[in-house]
């Protein structure tokens, strides 16, 4: 009988086995601490196992006197046919005379042939297994998907969720992938006069003129009293982006999409396989002049592909590639970004239009410290985060929308992520809605017509001074004699609308006072010519008797807006310092004074904003609810409130809801298209949220769940009246 130790022994040799899930021939990363790894684990065979276990009998037999030399026993122990028989590659199975091509390089491995040429092809001229760097290279044909030779012939969507299946120490080590390049300016060309007629096939006159930004104003008055002076005079200034195209083939700008995805071991199972289907949805959507590329991350990161147009061919090659992806070990948010900065950045030509997607699950157990928050209590520079290189004044400014899922993830990253790029945070609580969230992104990333877009404010008459901008999340200033003012703006999407108070100062006069004009600059996102748009002249008339008119109802809506989005700001500061019952009470108080106002009682986006209130009232009420998911929605809420874009968070993807503020048609249009493919699975899924469901607000509106005819959501400060 063999001993338990000569068991353990040859276990150790013969049966430490390592299961990598195939790449596809794209996956270009390697991590550098796999340099040190000379050649794979070979994996026994069962007819091996017999002739070892005999062998083993026979040396036993024969007993300590003639012991085997060393390299005979680390022969025996490796297996002698494994290495032969595999293919370090796809890990398929190699026999020759099999119909198969098989490749033996100039250091003696031998891999499938086509495996390897399709890893020459991508720009990998050395050795998977001994990394010697090779001067014969296999024929750099065309790949082809379906090759009759090889073994290998998988199907990614079929792949186990798993990860490496071994207890081993060496379980630590990373997916073997193939070496990345020191710069990512492998991008597929782009020739941006042809793509941009490509993306759309607009027949209309070539002389005809482009519709234009429309800006609109509102005083708070319509008149101020000669004799007196005010020093906080509100104008409300309304801009309106120009239309998309009349035909969905119309004429639009292409967009560069990065999109960053947690592989992590949390997102094993449902979440995995919904993200999949969700990015599945963005590729079927993108057209050939668009370009995509995929960075996946878990405790480290890779890119699977570079930015590839999303012809036929590239989506099956896209979709191949995520089909692929496989869940396990930690988050690393910080790579992943670092990763997709690095796309952007290097890409040697560029779309009118670039964007970076994150979604993840967890939390960034790499980049910051723990505990999260420290114990100091200040919190974590979440600036470690995110590449200064795509920053606003980078000069290669790309913003950031993320989206956090689940009860887990750290939405306070996420949140400051998207912020400091100037993109938005979604909150996702429910595990079949990552479809609808990125159907909405994306909705209006695919219809931006403007970009770099500046409001510009110069005061009339002397006198006239401009005191303050409400610009929410867009950079702002005033001039110092206050004169002027500006609102950074940036991206707008067709048919997108954004609202500013301005106040200024006027001076008792008589007459008409001429107060201030309003005008925009921005760089058209199809032509990239310059469009300035001005505004007309904003006069009020000034009566010798008191003026007795009601305020302006646009202008009320706003001003509650600001106190909305301000008070939102205030109760997740007081629930931060575990005060529950103060951040409940100021959302109450919020909430009850939009009801009680009866020239705003029938208006149904302050009925949307007041049901807003009290699904965050409702989240903030004990430390259980706002860890689980008050923090995430009432972020997303300010992200959305703040730079007056439509977010995902709670059920504001649901088009018969009553929260969905500033989206866009073209927006609307991608989540009908979302939900016309949604299987019965993500229905069922969706009727199931992971937190309990809060009470209906106490309001006379639409209820919740009531599916109505389809109708285009105007956006939460469309005007109405």
């Amino acid at each position: 009988m063999v001993t338990a130790w000569e068991r353990a022994r040859r276990a150790l040799a013969t049966r430490v086995c390592m299961r990598f899930p195939s790449r596809h021939a794209a996956v270009e990363d390697v991590p550098r601490a796999l340099d040190a790894v000379e050649e794979p684990f070979p994996v026994a065979e069962p007819e091996e196992e017999e002739e070892q276990q005999q062998q083993g009998e026979r040396e036993k037999s024969l007993g300590a006197a003639s012991p085997a030399p060393a390299s005979a026993r680390r022969s025996s122990r490796s297996g002698s046919r494994s290495p032969a028989k595999i293919c370090a590659i796809c890990l398929g199975t190699m026999r020759s005379g099999h119909g198969q091509a098989l490749f033996t390089a100039e250091c003696s491995h031998k891999f499938h042939f086509h495996c390897i040429s399709s890893n020459v092809q991508h720009g990998n001229k050395i050795c998977p297994i001994c990394r010697a760097l090779w001067k014969e290279l296999p024929f750099q044909g065309p790949v082809i998907a379906d090759a009759a030779h090889g073994a290998a012939r998988v199907n990614p969507s079929a792949w186990p969720q798993t990860g490496m299946l071994s207890a081993n120490p060496l379980d630590g080590l990373p997916v073997f992938r193939t070496p990345e390049s020191a710069v990512f300016d492998d991008d597929e060309q782009i020739n941006l006069q042809s793509e941009t007629a490509l993306g759309g096939g607009h027949d209309g006159d070539e002389n005809e003129t482009p519709a234009s930004l429309e800006i609109m104003t509102y005083t708070e008055f319509p008149a101020v009293q000669e004799s007196v002076a005010r020093e906080n005079f509100a104008i409300l200034i309304h801009l309106k982006a120009p239309h998309a195209p009349a035909s969905s083939m119309g004429t639009r700008a292409p967009l560069d999409l990065v999109t960053v995805l947690d592989v992590s071991g949390s997102m094993a199972g449902s979440k995995l396989g919904l993200l999949k289907r969700a990015m599945t949805f963005v590729i079927q959507n993108l057209r050939p002049s668009d370009r995509l590329s995929v960075v996946a991350f878990s405790s480290s990161a890779w890119r699977l592909f570079p930015l590839r147009k999303m012809t036929a061919f590239g989506q099956v090659q896209s979709l191949q590639a995520v089909n692929s992806l496989v869940a396990n070990g930690g988050t690393n948010i910080a790579e992943g970004l670092w990763k997709a900065a690095r796309v952007m950045e290097d890409r040697q030509a560029r779309n009118p239009v670039s964007s970076i997607i994150i979604l993840s699950d967890g939390v960034d157990t790499h980049t910051l410290p723990l505990p999260n928050p420290p114990r100091n209590g200040a919190p974590p520079d979440y600036g470690r985060l995110v590449p200064r290189s795509i920053l606003p004044g980078s000069g290669h400014h790309v913003p950031i929308h993320a989206f956090g899922f689940g009860l887990d993830h750290d939405s306070r990253a996420m949140h400051a992520v998207a912020e400091m790029s100037s993109g938005t945070f979604s909150f996702i609580d429910d595990v079949g809605s990552i479809q609808d969230a990125f159907a909405q992104c994306i909705g209006g990333l695919l219809s931006v017509v403007a970009q770099e877009t500046r409001l510009s404010v110069e005061c009339a008459d002397e006198g006239v001074l401009v005191t303050s901008i409400k610009s929410g999340g867009y950079a702002s200033g005033v001039d110092g004699d206050g004169r002027g003012g500006f609102v950074d703006i940036g991206r707008l999407y067709a048919d997108e609308e954004k609202d500013f108070l301005v106040t200024i100062r006027v001076p008792a006069a008589r007459g008409d006072t001429e107060l201030i004009r309003a005008s925009c600059a921005y760089r058209d996102a199809v032509t990239a010519n310059t469009v300035r748009v001005g505004g007309d002249l904003v006069t009020v008339p000034r009566p010798a008797g008191p003026v007795t008119a009601a305020m302006c109802l646009q202008v009320e809506r706003e001003w509650h807006r600001v106190h909305a989005t301000e008070d939102m700001a205030a109760a997740q500061a007081a629930a931060e310092e575990h005060d529950y019952a103060r951040a409940a009470s100021i959302l109450e108080s919020r909430r009850l004074a939009l009801e009680s106002r009866a020239s705003l009682s029938s208006d149904r986006q302050t009925q949307a904003l007041a049901a807003e209130l009290w699904e965050m009232q409702e989240r903030v009420l004990n430390y259980q609810r706002y860890q689980e998911s008050g923090r995430a929605y009432m972020l997303s809420g300010l992200s959305s409130h703040s730079f007056q874009r439509a977010t995902a968070r709670g059920d504001s993807t649901e088009l018969a809801g009553l929260v969905h503020t500033y989206q866009t048609p073209s927006m609307v249009d991608m989540l009908h298209r979302s939900q016309a493919l949604l299987p019965e699975v993500v229905v069922a899924l969706n009727r199931s949220p992971t937190i309990a469901p809060s009470r209906n607000p106490p309001l006379p509106v639409v209820q919740r769940g009531v599916r109505r005819p389809f109708r285009l959501s105007k956006s939460f400060t469309g005007r109405s009246s």
